[in-house]
């Protein structure tokens, strides 16, 4: 656990208000099961300063950018090539325990990790196989925020705040994930879906 915190909302090269990321994410619509878990881990956490708790419509599993929408010519192939290397994946199965306090936010860690290492993969091929590279891969740890930081301050409040909580974990299959235009104003991750793509089976 981490001592501190910071704010999460410092402007990230590139982005400016206003501005779209193309992204592949997983979004979570429909999880009922798992949305009741989040509510149950936001509710002490709400009221508590230096906190933007999330709405459950914007929770987010970040997977790979590709680019803004300002810069980018390639999203169409991208996506059919993503498509068709996802049509090999398997459905992705995880589970959502209890959530940490990282530097930056409060989070789930879903596990086990491989399912979704496995899709993270084939999406990072599909944008090899158009560009003929890919970013570099910095040790990417699945994760899914329900609260950001918005300042710097003591961690100890917000650890105190989760142990309050019970509640049992919640397992969902990942069948889908989603290529979005997402952007990132007013201390909140907000997009639209551009095209979704389908796992396996």
């Amino acid at each position: 656990m981490p001592e501190r915190m910071r704010s999460h909302w410092w402007w990230r090269p590139g982005w400016r208000a206003g501005r779209e990321l193309y992204a592949v994410h997983t979004t979570f619509g429909g999880q009922d099961g798992l949305h009741d878990l989040v509510r149950a881990w936001q509710e002490p956490l709400r009221g508590l300063p230096g906190l933007d708790v999330l709405p459950i419509e914007w929770l987010h599993l970040t997977m790979q950018g590709l680019g803004f929408t300002d810069e980018v010519e390639d999203v169409d192939a991208i996506a059919e090539a993503v498509r068709l290397r996802l049509a090999e994946v398997e459905p992705a199965r995880l589970t959502f325990d209890r959530p940490v306090v990282d530097p930056e936010s409060v989070q789930f860690r879903p596990l086990p990790a491989e399912g979704i290492d496995r899709a993270r993969r084939a999406v990072r091929q599909g944008v090899r196989e158009v560009r003929g590279e890919v970013d570099e891969d910095d040790g990417w740890t699945p994760h899914m925020s329900i609260a950001y930081s918005d300042a710097d301050g003591p961690a100890e409040p917000y650890e105190r705040a989760l142990a309050t909580v019970t509640a049992a974990p919640a397992t969902i299959t990942v069948r889908r994930i989603q290529l979005i235009v997402i952007r990132r104003d007013g201390h909140l991750y907000r997009w639209k879906v551009h095209t979704p793509l389908d796992l396996a089976g």
